[in-house]
């Protein structure tokens, strides 16, 4: 019998072949009604039996320490079981999941000659009688008999494992290093990862050398948009990135480095996590492969050894992904620089063949698309009228050569500004030229158009703001406009001469024009020894009101270190006043179509006007209207000297005077004088004469040389005199401009 049981599984082919003639052999020789071979799984430490449903096999698999065949496989000596369940070791659950009714158990260690334990054999049920322990012993030697065959069916069946599993290996890194998208590599990677080691997720992290994080795209569970981003030393992955060390660890809730905040946001249960390094071939650790959750159980020594291997074939694969994906970005990003510009850029190589061209260049050479010009000669494109710059470019060697000149396209001619590049490889080799064209000529047409009308510098600042069309053909605005006249011109006339005030106002105008200008002001016009500046239009800012007053503030600073200088030189000084007033202004080309003028007009332009003249009467050289008091953003040292109804107009004003140039010497104990000012001004307000002129004697009595406290004093004793009919609003009315 014994060696029928060698000849029969001899001629058997195949594991599963040899352990159901052994199933066959054994419960019929011994006469039960079922029998099973459970073969022990060294690396799971599982004992596992296959059964046949129809053309596929299933495999059960229980430890090997459970059971009845658990405990005849850890203490490696047979059982004799009359009835299972009056046997503690006999799982009951079994027979209710298969319906089958188990009564009595014979079982026997499958053991080799050397006595190496590789499986369990148990049968079920004898039909006549019970087991005996004469059926444990022949159960025994046909169980010894049959090992040899099938440890080799076993051995076999894993060289072909093995081997299929290396050859599948082999095709699926042929497949993943042939991939040069960086996206649709890990995506191969992760979905490789989670078949081979049956894992319920993967995912591969890459190293951010710019910013030293570690973050992945792709991963097993992630959305198709997610991105997720860490520094490189953080959690388990960042331990494995900093050490390139392997951890595999089976319990993740229990290690202190698992950061459990991922499976709070994302509602996913990590048990356990195999984690390693990426190196490339420098050894150099370029990122990190992760996988959770082994389906059956925790990651072996097997997984690590499979997962090492696999991320060691595909990491020349992700490097030259970057390396394409980086290539490719920077491709983009110079595409997207060309398409951007407003200059045609056009490249063509050693045999003047067009190679790129950029929208603007289609635009300029009056080409549709790009297709229609690329690889064609550029002698072609240029033209016979522009023969002189295909020979140009044959002149460019080295270095590169700008020209300010004239293009012939399509019977149009165009000012331009062209730039030829010589093209140079690593060795300095010739690859071809680039030419960028700058198409100048709207912006010369217009800007010799408004140079007739104003400041060179303003016309460029208005054709750099793209916004000249609108604001020649004139429009409406708030701007800031200041008026500054000289006082006691005629005096000055009568001592100087003619060529001594004109050289006297030369002088005086250019400190003046550059005050005006460095705070962005534009100078209207000279109206004899006066002024008028503009700080809003045709170039609006935020601030037009504070650069108005700052720039009146500076006006008076500069004509005092004037002054001091003409004084140093025995010359008569200059003084000067000015009125700013922020409003409702109309700008653009005023005149005939001979002489035309680019100013601003309104009642905005009158009332400044009116107010520079008004410095006289206050003995201000600054005064502000309500208007721009309001508007300013700034603080500055202020006072408001009346509400008045200038000539030719039927509402008050508020006018404000500015101090701020005043320093001690000029006006000394000023915030004390101007408290008392202010509450004198408000005593006149409310009529109260006598209260009024005690305040404008206390200002008088710290600055005798106030004018404005004067005047108040000369105009509550009129009022004394002369007490208003009515209510008293304190609305004064100008009599004069």
């Amino acid at each position: 019998m014994l060696l029928q049981v060698t000849t029969d599984l001899a001629k058997t082919k195949s594991l599963d072949e040899a352990l159901e003639t052994l199933v066959k052999i054994t419960t019929s020789t011994i006469g039960a009604e079922r029998g099973t071979i459970f073969l022990n799984d060294s690396s799971t430490g599982e004992l596992y039996s296959r059964i046949a449903q129809g053309n596929f096999r299933r495999e059960i698999r229980i430890m090997n320490s459970k059971g009845v065949a658990g405990w005849v496989f850890s203490h490696n000596e047979g059982a004799i079981i009359p009835d299972a369940y009056k046997d503690d070791r006999f799982n009951k659950a079994v027979d209710v999941r298969t319906g089958f009714r188990t009564k009595s158990i014979l079982c026997a260690p499958l053991r080799t000659v050397n006595g190496d334990k590789i499986g369990v054999s148990q049968i079920l049920n004898k039909i006549d009688g019970e087991f005996t322990q004469e059926d444990l012993d022949l159960l025994e030697a046909m169980t010894e008999q049959a090992a040899i065959a099938i440890q080799g069916n076993i051995i076999v069946e894993q060289v072909e494992a093995a081997r299929r599993q290396e050859l599948e290996f082999l095709d699926v890194v042929s497949q993943v290093s042939s991939e040069l998208e960086l996206t649709p590599l890990l995506q191969k990677i992760i979905s490789t990862i989670s078949t081979m080691l049956d894992c319920e997720r993967a995912t591969l992290f890459i190293n951010d050398e710019k910013t030293n994080e570690l973050y992945t795209e792709v991963g097993e569970g992630l959305d198709e948009k997610s991105v997720i981003r860490f520094p490189n030393h953080l959690g388990i992955a960042g331990t494995v990135f900093t050490s390139a060390k392997a951890v595999n660890i089976p319990h993740a809730y229990a290690d202190l480095r698992f950061n459990p905040s991922f499976d709070k946001q994302t509602g996913f249960f990590t048990r356990s996590i195999l984690c390693m390094p990426v190196l490339n071939k420098e050894g150099k650790t370029i990122g990190v492969s992760q996988v959770l959750n082994k389906r059956g159980g925790s990651f072996n020594q097997e997984d690590e050894k499979r997962l090492a291997a696999f991320t060691s074939q595909i990491s020349m694969g992700i490097e030259n992904a970057k390396l394409f994906d980086d290539v490719q970005n920077q491709k983009n990003y110079s595409e997207s620089i060309l398409s951007s510009m407003h200059d045609a850029v056009l490249t063509v190589d050693e045999e003047k063949l067009i190679k790129t061209c950029n929208p603007a260049g289609l635009k300029i050479f009056r080409q549709a698309h790009i297709n229609d010009i690329l690889n064609s000669s550029i002698e072609e494109l240029l033209g016979q009228e522009n023969s002189w710059l295909y020979k140009k470019i044959d002149t460019v060697e080295e270095q590169e050569e700008f020209l300010d000149a004239t293009l012939e396209i399509q019977g149009e001619k165009l000012s331009v500004n062209i730039s030829i590049t010589p093209l140079l490889g690593q060795k300095n080799e010739n690859l071809g030229v680039m030419i960028m064209i700058e198409d100048i000529s709207s912006e010369k047409r217009m800007k010799s158009t408004m140079s007739r009308y104003m400041d060179p510098e303003l016309a460029d600042q208005l054709m750099n703001a793209g916004e000249s069309d609108d604001v020649m053909g004139g429009k409406q605005s708030i701007a800031s406009v200041l008026f500054s006249d000289v006082r006691s011109f005629t005096t000055i006339t009568e001592e100087l001469g003619a060529q001594g005030t004109v050289k006297l106002l030369n002088e005086y105008f250019t400190i003046m024009v550059d005050c005006i200008t460095d705070e962005g002001g534009m100078l209207d016009k000279f109206i004899g020894d006066a002024m008028m500046c503009i700080f809003g239009t045709p170039i609006p800012h935020d601030d037009d009101p504070d650069r108005a007053v700052r720039a009146a503030i500076r006006m008076m600073t500069d004509l005092k270190v004037f002054n001091d200088r003409r004084a140093s030189e025995g010359k008569m000084p200059i003084d000067h006043g000015m009125g700013i007033n922020t409003d409702s202004i109309v700008s653009g080309n005023i005149g005939s179509p001979k002489r035309m003028d680019y100013t601003v007009i309104g009642d905005g332009v009158n009332l400044a006007a009116r107010i520079e003249s008004a410095c006289k009467q206050y003995g201000a050289h600054i005064l502000i209207s309500e208007f721009t008091y309001k508007a300013v953003k700034a603080t500055y040292r202020t006072r408001q000297v009346d509400y008045v109804i200038v000539k030719g107009k039927t509402e008050p004003v508020g006018v404000y005077e500015v101090l701020d140039f005043h320093d001690n010497t000029s006006y000394p104990d000023m915030v004390e004088a101007l408290g008392s000012f202010n509450d004198g001004y408000r005593a006149w307000n409310d009529g109260k004469w006598d209260q009024a002129i005690k305040q404008f004697n206390v200002v008088k009595k710290i600055n005798p040389n106030d004018k404005a406290a004067q005047l108040y004093l000369d105009r509550c004793a009129h009022m004394k005199k002369n007490p208003p009919k009515g209510d008293w609003d304190g609305v004064w009315v100008m009599t004069s401009k």
